[in-house]
């Protein structure tokens, strides 16, 4: 293989290719970046086995084809040091070579013929999704998702598709998220990703996308990225027993109203009382030691009496900084019952903190 590709291009590549790279143990050829030309294109491959990205470009000028790895923290730490320009990258000798005027490298390869298959995805079934819809929904969801939990379903998030809808649904035990589309797809498939992968997600599509699917695996296709993520292999929770069938009152509240007064109790507890009454909102902290916090927000709300609730401040705040609306709805059972969080199609149930 011998390229001369400008080093904005590869600083891009490699950069994206980076998470998904094995960097504890570089006898493993999972610490190489696979590349290849091929139809005018340098297709570039880092896996994990967990999840894999392909990037693809027709930057470059291709001298010889051919195939290579190379170690992927040591190129993008080559690439970043050096100006701003062409690179040749050549292979010699199970070697690949770096160059730019009078600064040379040279790395040495695993067999790129020993690389991991990626999954195919041509034949398999596509589900027609809204590009926006999917990015947006997961960043809405993602506070939500737990971290280490036993059952490895909850350290994921689920798309329930259903015949005439879709949601997108994650739970930590104490809380549920959920951005429900009302949209036929005429299936009906469960889903559920790994936390890992909808971070990487988030972080690499914007534009339009394909989605392909199976029981095993994902496969997300961008003009210049194809993503596979295997998914989580479990049963998740019946959430739909989860969400309240009623609430007794419901109060449309701006969003900057609950902020300010959370805020002013953190500073001394994340755990909050909040006591709405007819003409205010009264916010107290509920601390374990002496410190006291305490403020109020003016409002007419339409209740006869007041009502309590304890909050984990983080709750609150993790589902009011992913709505974009000026106010939302917060739906109450009684005291020491699950409460529902609520603007658009997007909804959190939190249980709430025994007062």
């Amino acid at each position: 293989m011998n390229i001369t590709i400008p080093n904005s291009v590869l600083d891009n590549i490699f950069t994206s290719l980076q998470p998904f790279l094995d960097k504890k143990d570089s006898s493993q050829i999972t610490s190489h970046i696979y590349l290849e030309t091929r139809n005018n294109q340098l297709i570039t491959k880092a896996t994990d086995f967990e999840m894999g990205l392909c990037a693809i470009t027709d930057s470059l000028n291709i001298k010889e084809e051919g195939i290579a790895t190379v170690n992927g923290k040591q190129i993008l730490d080559i690439i970043k040091r050096l100006k701003e320009g062409d690179v040749n990258l050549y292979t010699n000798n199970e070697n690949l070579h770096i160059k730019q005027n009078k600064s040379s490298f040279k790395l040495p390869m695993f067999n790129a013929q020993e690389f991991p298959t990626f999954p195919e995805f041509e034949n398999l079934p596509k589900l027609e999704i809204n590009s926006l819809e999917l990015i947006t929904s997961m960043k809405k969801i993602f506070p939500v998702i737990d971290m280490n939990n036993q059952k490895r379903e909850l350290n994921g998030a689920l798309l329930d598709i259903k015949e005439y809808s879709y949601n997108f649904v994650a739970t930590d035990t104490k809380r549920l998220a959920m951005v429900k589309f009302d949209k036929p797809s005429g299936k009906n498939l469960s889903l559920i990703f790994p936390r890992k992968a909808i971070t990487e997600i988030q972080r690499l599509f914007f534009d339009n996308v394909e989605l392909f699917y199976n029981e095993k695996n994902v496969v997300i296709k961008s003009q210049n990225y194809i993503f596979f993520c295997y998914l989580i292999n479990g049963k998740f929770p019946d959430y739909e027993k989860i969400l309240p069938k009623e609430m007794q009152i419901e109060l449309n509240i701006p969003k900057s109203n609950i902020i300010e007064g959370v805020k002013v109790i953190n500073s001394v507890t994340n755990d909050v009382k909040i006591t709405f009454r007819a003409h205010e909102i009264l916010f107290e902290s509920l601390s374990q030691d002496n410190s006291e916090a305490k403020t109020q927000i003016e409002i007419e709300l339409p209740i006869n009496e007041e009502i309590e609730i304890g909050i984990n401040s983080r709750h609150i705040l993790d589902f009011l900084t992913q709505i974009d609306t000026a106010t939302f709805t917060w739906s109450l059972n009684g005291k020491n019952a699950p409460f529902v969080l609520k603007s658009g199609n997007f909804s959190t149930v939190v249980m709430p903190i025994i007062i």
